[in-house]
């Protein structure tokens, strides 16, 4: 049998990273042949990574990253098990290789990252073998591509929250630290889409039917346990993508009729309904609240939606696109 020496232990670990014991036995393996311990190490990496499977990979490290020209940018998330795999120097410069790798050859996707070549074997294989070397689940859990003719982009919370954003920004000189604001906003209040009219209708239909049993239970257990809390108005609907020009004229018909049972004098509702029309809106769009971004209170300002905010920078402002990643 060949001697292993500590150089070749060492030339393994730092062709592979893994552990001193594990390179020894490769070695061993493989009668002090490289490419064979190599190759036992990948199969190790193989074995490991079916165990692991199922388990659930809830911590990371998310990267983001422009070119120099400002329009094209990505964001990925590596994610791992745990916190202490996840802030280890060398597997956040392992990810960061990887965001830069999606860059030089400009991908699109997630599979044909996982498909590129990286250090004489592929994205995927190099994950498998980061698992068995680890000895935890490690995978691209998201990856995203966004193109535009302005991009700003943030990290938070210890890189685990990752933003990037496409704007418009009408030549205002100021846009690029609001934008960058906005995309703050966004790692925090983690809005899914940027209008009421992305919703899904089905998907709206089954949040208002979730939303009004919430608010009812909520009452029912208020008005049960005596809590002394105002009772919440049950809403009819959840978003703007339910306020039809007809549900609007039957709201303010309503809003009329009582008025006139209040005995409210008619000359004075034209400064009634307005005011009315508006709290009918706010509740009958929480959803929007919650899941919208323009519809959303703005965290730096929370006199005004994120609409109102992009439309007070100027009227050629405009927020295109945005997308949000996170692990953990």
């Amino acid at each position: 049998m060949m001697a292993i020496t500590a150089k070749d232990i060492s030339e393994l670990r730092k062709a592979t990273g893994a552990g001193m014991m594990d390179c020894k036995a490769a070695l061993k393996e493989s009668d002090g042949d490289f490419d064979g311990a190599l190759d036992y190490l990948r199969k190790k990496g193989q074995k490991v990574a079916a165990k692991r499977a199922d388990r659930d990979a809830n911590e990371g490290v998310v990267v983001a990253l422009m070119n120099d020209a400002g329009n094209r940018g990505l964001l990925l998330a590596v994610s791992c098990e745990t916190d202490f795999v996840a802030k280890n120097d060398d597997f956040v410069a392992f990810v960061n290789s990887l965001a830069q790798l999606a860059a030089d050859n400009g991908v699109d996707t997630k599979e044909a990252l996982l498909d590129l070549p990286y250090e004489g074997s592929t994205v995927r294989e190099k994950l498998v073998e980061k698992t068995g070397v680890i000895g935890e689940k490690i995978e691209v859990s998201d990856f995203h591509v966004v193109e535009g003719e302005n991009l700003t982009s943030y990290i938070h919370a210890g890189s685990k929250i990752g933003v990037l954003v496409s704007y418009k920004d009408g030549g205002n000189a100021e846009a690029a630290q609001f934008f960058r604001s906005v995309a703050m906003h966004i790692a925090a209040m983690s809005p899914s889409i940027l209008r009421p009219e992305e919703f899904d209708e089905d998907f709206v239909v089954k949040e208002t039917e979730a939303l009004r049993a919430q608010i009812i239970a909520e009452n029912e257990l208020n008005e049960k346990e005596n809590l002394g809390k105002p009772q919440k108005n049950v809403p009819q609907y959840a978003s703007k993508r339910q306020l039809t020009a007809e549900v609007m004229a039957k709201a303010e018909e309503d809003i009329k009729a009582q008025l006139k049972a209040e005995g409210k004098p008619e000359k004075i509702w034209d400064k009634i309904i307005p005011g009315k029309l508006e709290r009918f809106v706010a509740d009958n769009t929480l959803l929007d609240l919650e899941r919208c971004l323009l519809s959303q209170v703005f965290a730096l300002d929370d006199t005004k939606t994120v609409e109102q905010a992009v439309k007070d920078l100027g009227d050629e402002a405009e927020i295109i696109e945005f997308r949000r990643v996170a692990v953990g």
